[in-house]
This record gives structure tokens, sequence and C-alpha cells, in this order.
């Protein structure tokens, strides 16, 4: 995925290109590719390199946002406290919510990590030239295509977790823009 100018070509370098090729053979035989579509091979795979790096990524969000959120909270309650730090950390780790870990490293894992290689394997295929102007639209794609997608799926898997889609157009209708607009600090999972 060349989409932010990959071997330094976008910043002017010259850089040699050090991934390897891997060289593709073709069989003279047809039994290798019935064998392949036989055993589905030929069908979709999983980029699971990427669905284990969404899911890593949105595993440490989530801590941090549950440790930030709850570090604010007991901080105010106990700010008269002498043994503040003790009492924070201790109360911090103890009332992870996994559940809300669970939903989000999945959602990470079977649709943003799958969806963004795809969205950016299309970017390239359609705007294949290393070019700033390229850079300008893809980024501007990304903010009105892909910004509101992904935003609509994590309210909508949230919700199917927590058995509340019916709540989901009020969701959208309440939370969406301001997500938009403002970022993912505003965003409530729970």
């Amino acid at each position: 995925m060349e989409a932010l100018g990959g071997n330094g070509a976008f910043w002017g370098w010259n850089l040699p290109d050090i991934r390897s090729k891997k060289k593709r053979f073709q069989s003279k035989s047809k039994s290798s590719d019935s064998t392949a579509e036989a055993t589905g091979a030929g069908g979709y795979r999983l980029p699971l390199k990427q669905a284990v790096t969404a899911a890593s990524l949105a595993l440490t969000g989530d801590t941090i946002a549950q440790l930030s959120d709850r570090w604010r909270k007991q901080k105010q309650s106990l700010s008269g406290s002498s043994d503040t730090s003790k009492d924070i950390m201790s109360s911090v780790v103890s009332h992870h919510d996994w559940l809300r870990a669970l939903r989000m490293t999945s959602y990470g894992f079977l649709f943003y990590g799958p969806g963004s290689y795809a969205w950016y394997k299309c970017l390239d295929h359609y705007l294949p030239h290393q070019t700033a102007q390229n850079l300008m639209l893809k980024v501007l794609l990304n903010q009105i295509v892909l910004g509101p997608c992904v935003i609509a799926v994590v309210f909508a898997w949230n919700n199917l977790w927590l058995g509340k889609l019916s709540q989901l157009p009020n969701k959208y209708q309440k939370d969406a823009l301001p997500t938009l607009f403002y970022g993912w600090s505003l965003f409530k999972p729970v």
C-alpha cells in the first residue's frame, strides 16, 4: 500500500526497494487450479496481519480510555485524601470493563482491520500515482467517506453487543456528527 508515498517517493527520496519480491510461477497442469478452487483458496482471505494490528490498537486505545476516565473520576472523588495515588491505582486497575474491551477488540479484528485494508487497496488502485494532489484527495476521501462509515459501524457494533439496536437511530442522530467533527473523545461505548 503506497497511500502515503511508500519507499520515500513522495518526499523526493529515491530509496532502493528492499521489500522481497516473491516469484510466482504458473503450473502447467490444471489440477492445481481445480484444487485451489475446491479448497476455496481462490476466495476471500482475511488480511490477518491488518486484523491483528487493528485489534491490538483497539484494545490499547480502549484500555487507555477506560483508565484515563476512571483515573479522572477517582482523582476528583479523592482530592482531599493524602494517599491518593495508591488508592487511585488500585481502583483504576480493579474495575476494568473487559467486556467493553472485548467489544472494541473484536470490532478492530473483524471490521476495521480488514475494512481499512480493502479501503486503502481501493484508493491505491484508483489513485496509483504518488502526487501531492492524490495524497490530498486520499485524505479528503478518508474524512468524507471512511470516517462516517467507521463511526456508523462502530456505533452499530456496540449497540448490537449491548442489545440496544432499537436505540441505534437515536445514537446516530445524537452522537455521529459530534464524534465525526470532534473525535473519539466524545464517544462513549458503554
